[in-house]
């Protein structure tokens, strides 16, 4: 029990980092499948799993408030910094996902079929987050993480909800990183700042009520997402994977901050460490979780 919280504070840590995914966190703790199977609408199911699924989600919840002050503090005092750590994050993944995106399924051979499948994906997923910055939707994090916390209103508590939803869903892939989605849909900088303000009595309410769609989302999408991957991957892999290939690619385009908040050397260099620091922490992550890939199946 004590070993299963202290690997879901670990999950919940990694899904408030934009570009790192929990799953593969899952992966590399050798409980996705569990994790996955245990996700499920059957109430019989979840209660027969109680003893792994409460200390799982209960240090994944843990390991989200203990982070998210600390994301803030962070975009707060040293956003160009933080950017280009999450940019090399989500370079350093990369690898791992071209490799389950061309990972041959029981033997089988690449087909000139099969390949313009897996490339037409890949290129789907890669449009899909180039239109979300074409539509307007790139968010500059650190700018809208140090504003206050909006005010409650239908439509925004409705967008919370579906980008909880889209997240959670995406959280359960492996290599795909949930609060990434979040981000790109604009939501993730409210929920940030919203946690640690649930602690401060004169904005307790306001952040409560914008956290509850978010939490309501995504309950529902661990709950759908789980047979929804499942799923996509038993039938198809290569292709699902070749979309969270795109969807990754894309990111790194949509996140990456440019030169023009570097002031100087030295801030050039600092730069330059938290990518390379980004994308090492994920490769050498990757390389663990695609060795304990390569003995499952989905």
């Amino acid at each position: 029990m004590v070993q299963l919280l202290f690997i879901g504070i670990a999950i919940g840590m990694a899904n408030v980092i934009p570009g790192v995914s929990g799953s593969t966190m899952a992966v590399v703790f050798n409980i996705y499948d569990r994790f996955v199977n245990a996700i499920t609408l059957n109430i019989k199911k979840l209660i027969e799993n109680r003893r792994f699924v409460i200390p799982v989600v209960g240090g994944m919840a843990l390991g989200v408030l203990l982070f998210s002050k600390l994301i803030t503090v962070l975009y707060e005092n040293f956003p160009v910094q933080t950017d280009y750590f999450f940019t090399g994050l989500i370079i350093g993944s990369i690898p791992m996902l071209f490799s389950f995106m061309t990972k041959k399924q029981d033997g089988q051979k690449f087909t000139a079929k099969k390949t313009i499948s897996v490339v037409i994906c890949a290129l789907a997923g890669f449009a899909v987050l180039i239109g979300f910055g074409l539509l307007g939707s790139d968010v500059d994090t650190a700018k809208e993480i140090s504003k206050s916390l909006p005010q409650w209103t239908f439509p925004l508590a409705l967008h919370i909800f579906a980008a909880g939803f889209v997240g959670a869903i995406a959280m359960i892939i492996p290599g795909i990183s949930g609060s990434l989605l979040m981000l790109i849909m604009g939501v993730y900088p409210i929920v940030m700042k919203s946690i640690p303000a649930l602690f401060v009595p004169s904005q307790t309410l306001r952040a409560f009520f914008l956290l509850l769609p978010n939490g309501i989302g995504v309950l529902a999408g661990l709950l759908c997402g789980a047979w929804i991957v499942k799923t996509f991957l038993r039938i198809a892999p290569n292709q699902t994977y070749a979309v969270i290939f795109g969807l990754i690619a894309g990111s790194a385009i949509q996140l990456f901050p440019g030169i023009k908040g570097i002031s100087g050397v030295l801030s050039g260099i600092a730069c330059l460490l938290c990518a390379l620091t980004g994308i090492f922490l994920a490769y050498f992550s990757s390389k663990v979780t695609a060795k304990e890939e390569t003995e499952k199946s989905f």
